[in-house]
């Protein structure tokens, strides 16, 4: 099976002209050329199972067109999605941050789905998705390190226990790369996919290493890669796993 993660940052894009007139001003503008752009792009990895980070739900950014829904739509695939906030949080609130959120696309059978919530942090969803093998949960952790860690022993509960290989994706957003995450990886057992620390971050220029596929030991990782393709100021993140051991 093959899983894509990408934080695409809202459809928004990414390069110079983003900060252009003021910094982050691209992030109020119109996204629908770069939507058709970021499909094309996932069209080509013929992934099993996409993982996005950073989705427009229908603000007046995309038009009101639901972000997730139409890259299923147009992949054929079937998506789960929420909102990242916490449900009385402030930001749901808020214009286009209340259309802000996270999702998971698959061409396989869902056998559950649900959503979790951390105990800190503004962004605080974990989507969990149970397939015939393995389970996957989505992230985009705290900006603040104290918040992260808060938020990893959450995840720690989430994965033990499950009876199934499990799958944890999202940005992490470990502006320390993966040493940030060892204690968490050892209490939770999972193995890092990008054996090498490449980089996610930026995508002109990578230097951090804040998207992460982990995984359990049951899963074999056959190939791995991060794809240069500059859509969003995150790169993606592409695993092939085997889970005939599972």
């Amino acid at each position: 099976m093959r899983i894509c993660l990408y934080n695409i940052r809202y459809g928004t894009g990414t390069g110079p002209t983003y900060h252009v007139p003021v910094p982050f001003s691209g992030f109020w503008r119109p996204t629908s050329s770069r939507l058709n752009d970021i499909i094309a792009f996932l069209r080509t990895t013929n992934a099993d199972i996409v993982g996005l980070v950073e989705v427009d739900q229908g603000s007046y950014r995309t038009g009101r067109q639901d972000q997730a829904e139409a890259i299923a739509e147009a992949l054929g695939y079937t998506h789960v999605y929420e909102t990242k906030y916490a449900e009385k949080s402030l930001a749901r609130n808020i214009p286009v941050m209340n259309r802000q959120g996270n999702a998971l696309l698959t061409n396989q059978h869902i056998h559950a789905k649900g959503f979790h919530w951390f105990n800190q942090g503004m962004k605080r969803l974990v989507i969990e998705l149970e397939l015939e093998n393995c389970v996957i949960y989505l992230v985009h952790l705290a900006l603040t390190f104290r918040s992260r860690q808060y938020q990893l022993d959450d995840l720690v509960d989430l994965c033990k226990g499950r009876g199934k290989p499990v799958i944890v994706a999202g940005d992490f957003n470990t502006f320390g790369g993966d040493k940030e995450l060892s204690l968490f990886r050892k209490a939770a057992g999972l193995a890092n996919a990008n054996t090498e620390g490449r980089p996610t971050w930026p995508a002109n220029a990578p230097a951090r290493q804040l998207d992460f596929i982990l995984h359990s030991p049951e899963i074999g990782v056959r190939h791995f890669d991060i794809p240069r393709v500059e859509l969003s100021d995150h790169l993606p993140l592409v695993c092939d796993f085997d889970l005939d051991a599972a």
